[in-house]
């Protein structure tokens, strides 16, 4: 479920090292603070301070920000002469490097001290949100909070945002893996955080600002919290349209996997009380993934009658209120294509799947050397062991690595490609502290999976070419690999019980309407 990253603008860069170091006089050393994240959901929301102020005329950034200024608080180690590992990001890249970091065999004055900070309480699995929707999981099943996955480990846990972070590991300086500081991170609660290694993990956020009117009126699907609300407005408008002629109308922008996947599980849930419209900019839906996938796909939305408009953009998106009082929202589509007409669309909900944001965003050129390396879609530059280039120290995978294959494609930012580099990533901690040597990370394609609803799959594994697996075969597949993925031994045992209860119970209900129906026919 890849989306699209896309660059930031970059905002003015700070330079009055005097003004930044009064900022954090209360920390136990001042440090010239370059780099400034303002976050919002799982990454950083906007920028990195960019061009130069003149010292006669002092920023209104740094005046506001002093004004606002949080009294820090220094973290303090349990261990000050063991390694000290921060990790950004608690998705599947960071929560499953700091897994890995723990099931690795360390000497006692080389096992790091691991600290994994997440603006959310909960680790979410997802790409099982739309079991969500369709009511097949539970909240917990594929949400469960950090203090429960990591309650029998040496990891500590902070519920945070990060405000600030200024590296001091750029090549030419404590470039070695001696003792000396990789650099420190300021948490927006004041924490003052000084690691040895950091790891960059942290995800991706909807990009709403592609067309007017869509920030205000349009509904992401990339979090926990998304997806309660998605499953709250469905529920309003089921309630309000129960019994009356009229459809609830659902616009699904993107047809890529996570717009197909929600087009799939809402049509089937409104059945005959709904209409799905799945736009896309494309002639065709899923343009990357196997041919199988996509066969599957087109059969299962045409069964459901979703309504597919390929080859449109979505120029804006407005509201109006119908007689009624009710809410509406206005689509205008613009084609792409030739031979397409201009179309207007009215939906009562509007969900979107194009584009995300990277959480690094881009920077202007500049010949600092603590500064991090990113590409135009503000990801950071690594080399083949997922280190930032320039940074000894500081690893970055997932969403916020600009990692590329061997064909020079940088690698999709799906959950499989998050796995595999997490394990990388923890055997390169371990190698690194260790003196040893670093391996370079090769991504295994296992194949594609995606869910069409509460008994519809596809999945079309790499090693078998040609083969997909759909319908009821492929989606308990798909739940089976899921389970296996979940991150704690203990929690995959909640889970699989949790799960086969469901399926029994599910079976019994399915045999006695079938009974009845046999039973009323005779």
């Amino acid at each position: 479920m890849a989306l699209a990253a896309s660059a930031l603008t970059p905002l003015n860069r700070i330079s009055n090292a005097n003004r930044w170091s009064q900022v954090s006089s209360r920390a136990s050393h001042s440090f010239n603070v370059s780099l400034l994240f303002e976050k919002r959901g799982i990454g950083f929301r906007n920028g990195i301070a960019a061009a130069a102020a003149a010292a006669s005329s002092p920023s209104p950034v740094i005046e506001d920000i002093s004004q606002k200024e949080i009294p820090q608080r220094i973290y303090t180690w349990p261990d000050n002469k063991k390694p000290r590992v921060c990790i950004l990001g608690g998705g599947f890249g960071g929560l499953y490097t700091a897994l890995r970091l723990e099931s690795l065999i360390w000497a006692d004055d080389k096992k790091p001290q691991v600290l994994l900070v997440d603006q959310s309480e909960r680790f979410v699995f997802k790409p099982m949100l739309y079991e969500l929707l369709s009511g097949e999981v539970d909240a917990w099943e594929i949400a469960p909070r950090f203090s429960e996955l990591l309650a029998n480990t040496g990891i500590q846990f902070f519920q945070d945002r990060v405000k600030m972070l200024h590296p001091a590991d750029h090549s030419g300086m404590n470039g070695s893996t001696g003792s000396c500081s990789g650099g420190t991170v300021v948490l927006e609660s004041g924490l003052l955080i000084e690691y040895d290694w950091l790891v960059l993990a942290l995800g991706s956020e909807a990009k709403l600002d592609t067309a007017p009117g869509a920030a205000e009126f349009a509904f992401p699907f990339s979090t926990l919290e998304d997806a309660c609300k998605v499953d709250n407005k469905l529920k309003e408008l089921e309630r309000r349209k129960f019994g009356k002629d009229t459809l609830i109308r659902v616009a699904v922008v993107g047809c890529g996997y996570s717009g197909v996947e929600l087009a799939a599980t809402v049509s089937e849930r409104l059945q005959d009380r709904g209409l799905v419209q799945a736009i896309n900019v494309n002639t065709i839906i899923l343009p990357t993934a196997p041919p199988g996938n996509r066969e599957t796909a087109l059969k299962v939305l045409s069964s459901r009658k979703v309504q597919l408009l390929l080859g449109y953009l979505v120029r804006c998106i407005r509201k109006e209120s119908d007689l009624e009082g009710s809410e509406k929202y206005i689509l205008e589509l613009q084609p792409a294509e030739r031979g397409l007409q201009r179309q207007i669309l009215e939906a009562d909900l509007v969900l979107w799947t194009v584009g995300s944001k990277p959480p690094l965003p881009q920077l202007e050129p500049c010949d600092r050397p603590h500064e991090l390396p990113l590409n135009g879609r503000g990801q950071a530059e690594t080399d083949e062991t997922l280190r930032v280039k320039g940074h000894p120290r500081i690893f970055a995978l997932g969403d916020s690595s600009a990692l590329r294959d061997m064909n020079g494609r940088i690698l999709p930012a799906t959950a499989q490609v998050a796995f595999q580099q997490a394990d990388f990533t923890g055997w390169n901690l371990w190698a690194a502290i260790n003196d040893r040597p670093l391996l370079p990370f090769r991504f295994q394609n296992l194949g594609e999976m995606m869910t069409l609803g509460r008994n519809d799959a596809a999945l079309s594994p790499s090693f078998i070419e040609g083969l997909t697996l759909e319908g009821p075969v492929g989606h308990a597949a798909r739940k089976i690999a899921y389970l296996l993925r979940l991150p704690t031994d203990e929690h995959r045992l909640k889970v699989g019980i949790s799960w086969l209860t469901k399926s029994a119970v599910d079976s019994v209900a399915s045999l006695q309407s079938t009974l009845s129906k046999v039973l009323s026919g005779s």
